[in-house]
C-alpha cells in the first residue's frame, strides 16, 4: 500500500522534487525516484515501502559494525527493499536493487508499534535500520525511532550517508548511533561504481558528528578500486581531522559479489597497510573486519595498549573495560558503554 512520503515539494506540470537524499530527484507523474520506492502519484510523492519489511533479525550490535556503542548487546535489525545507490559490488543486491527492476515490492507487513514491541520482547537494547539503505524507508524509520525512544531503546542507522541536509536534521534527536560507509575517497569510484557522489557523504559525516550522533565509519577495501596508499592516507586523514581521532574506522575485506565477480578477495597485506594508514593519521581505533580471528578486531586502550574488548567474529568478551574506562590505567574510552 502506498503511504504519504515526507521531505518533498511540488513543482510545475505535476512534477515533484524529492528532498530525502542528495540525488534530489525531480519525478514526473507516475514515475519513481532513483531509489525505485518513491513514486509520484497525481502530483503527490508516496512511498511504497512503509509497511513492508523485507529483512528482520536479532543481531549482535557488533555486526553493524558498531564496536563502541553498547558492545555485547543485541539490536533488533530491519530493512526494506530499495536503495538510492547502485553499487556494483553490493552484497545485498537482491534486497537493495529489486525495486529498480520494475518488479513488485515485497515484504512482511508491519507497523512501527509491532516492530518496537518485538524489539522489547526479544530483550534488545536498540533498533537498527540496516540491510538495504534506511534513507529510502525514512518514514518507517522516523516513526519507529520515536516509539523506540519512548520505550527506552536506542536507534542505530547503517547507511551510505547520502541523505539530504534536511533528512539529517529530521533524524537528529532520534538516531543515536550510525555506521556510515565511506566507500572510497575519490569521486570516480562514487560516480562510476556506486551511482552517487563523495562530497555529500563527507558533509553528512561532519554534520552527524556536529549534531551529537555516535559515528563509526566502514570502508570495504576493494583491490585496485579504492586501495591506493595515497587514497587511504587521505581517507584516514579526513576521519582523524574532520571527525576526530576517536572515531572508529572499520576496514572490511571484500569478497566477489553481484556485478563484481571478477575482482579478487582483499589480501590480508592490503588490509594491514590500510590499518597502518589509519594509525599513522592518528586514529585511535582501527579495526579489520570480515576476517574472523584476526587480532585487529579487538579494542585496545589508546594509552596503555592493553586489550579491553576481545572479539572473535561477532562474539565479544570484556577483558578490561569498566564504566567506559580502561581498568589498567584509567583512560576513558570513547563510545557509549
Amino acid at each position: 500500500m502506498l503511504h504519504p512520503a515526507r521531505l518533498w515539494k511540488p513543482l510545475k506540470d505535476g512534477k515533484v522534487q524529492c528532498r530525502l537524499c542528495s540525488h534530489f530527484c525531480i519525478i514526473d507523474e507516475n514515475a519513481h525516484g532513483n531509489c525505485g520506492v518513491r513514486q509520484n502519484v497525481d502530483g503527490k510523492l508516496l512511498t511504497r515501502t512503509y509497511e513492508l519489511v523485507a529483512a528482520l533479525n536479532v543481531d549482535p550490535v557488533e555486526k553493524k559494525p558498531l564496536y563502541h556503542f553498547l558492545p555485547g548487546t543485541s539490536t533488533f535489525s530491519l530493512g526494506t527493499q530499495g536503495c538510492n545507490f547502485g553499487c556494483t559490488f553490493c552484497q545485498n543486491a537482491s534486497l537493495s536493487q529489486h525495486p529498480k527492476t520494475g518488479r513488485e515490492i515485497t515484504g512482511q507487513k508491519v507497523t512501527p508499534e509491532i516492530l518496537v514491541e518485538a524489539a522489547v520482547a526479544h530483550k534488545c537494547n536498540s533498533i537498527s535500520y540496516t540491510y538495504s539503505e534506511p534513507t529510502v524507508f525514512f518514514e518507517l524509520m522516523q516513526d519507529t525511532a520515536r516509539l523506540a525512544h519512548a520505550k527506552g531503546l536506542k536507534n542505530i542507522m547503517v547507511s551510505n550517508g547520502f541523505q539530504s541536509p534536511e533528512c539529517i536534521e529530521e533524524l537528529t534527536g532520534l538516531i543515536d548511533a550510525a555506521n556510515i560507509d565511506l566507500k572510497a575517497f575519490n569521486e570516480t569510484f562514487y560516480t562510476d561504481i556506486c551511482g552517487g557522489r563523495l562530497n555529500p557523504v563527507l558533509d553528512n559525516l561532519r554534520q552527524m558528528k556536529k549534531n551529537g550522533w555516535w559515528v563509526e565509519v566502514t570502508t570495504l577495501l576493494i583491490p585496485g578500486k579504492n586501495d591506493s596508499p595515497d587514497e587511504l592516507k587521505q581517507l584516514a586523514a579526513f576521519i582523524a581531522s574532520e571527525l576526530g581521532p576517536e572515531v572508529p574506522w572499520h576496514i572490511s575485506r571484500f569478497h566477489p559479489d553481484y556485478k563484481m565477480q571478477d575482482c579478487p578477495v582483499t589480501s590480508m597485506e592490503a588490509l594491514q597497510l590500510a590499518r597502518k594508514a589509519g594509525t599513522a593519521a592518528g586514529l585511535e581505533y582501527v579495526y579489520i573486519g570480515n576476517v574472523p580471528g584476526n587480532d585487529n578486531s579487538s579494542t585496545f586502550c589508546p594509552d596503555c595498549h592493553k586489550e579491553l574488548l576481545q572479539r572473535f567474529g561477532f562474539e565479544m568478551t570484556n577483558a578490561g573495560l569498566h564504566d567506559g574506562m580502561c581498568k589498567y590505567c584509567g583512560c576513558k574510552i570513547n563510545g557509549v558503554f
